[in-house]
């Protein structure tokens, strides 16, 4: 009952991944209209670079290459990360809450690291689907083959 199929996975990291960058990123876009300047827009396009080239790329190439080498077709539903990445989703989501809770950052560092940020999860949670895409296509083919 809380198996699914291996591809199902990245189906699912998908799903969290973009409804988390679509939330970030609307918290950004909400804050962001006072603060909308050529500087800001290419701060918020590094934040952006950053996180994809470091963060969001890896992790989802890694967890890609992951669930496609498993074994077993039927994987535990919340296999779509390991500890770690889930771990590391935590720390982002409670430090994020917190910052934003305390007010220590500006609302203009909120509005253009935010951007950045969001529009990389976001990214990360199309690449996933994109990869789900792949491995569907690819099973079609091997059951028609």
């Amino acid at each position: 009952m809380m198996s699914v199929r291996r591809n199902t996975l990245l189906l699912i990291a998908c799903l969290v991944w973009s409804v988390a960058g679509i939330n970030i990123l609307r918290i950004a876009l909400m804050a962001y209209p006072p603060y909308a300047t050529p500087l800001n827009a290419l701060l918020s396009l590094v934040a952006f670079c950053v996180f994809q080239m470091l963060v969001f790329g890896r992790l989802v190439r890694k967890h890609t290459d992951r669930i496609s080498s498993n074994i077993e077709e039927r994987q535990f539903f919340l296999k779509f990360f390991d500890a770690k990445a889930f771990a590391i989703m935590a720390v982002m989501m409670t430090g994020g809450i917190a910052l934003r809770a305390s007010g220590i950052a500006p609302e203009r560092f909120i509005a253009v690291f935010y951007t950045g940020l969001g529009a990389s999860l976001l990214l990360a949670g199309l690449l996933f689907g994109c990869n789900y895409g792949k491995a569907k296509l690819a099973d079609a083919r091997g059951c028609t083959e």
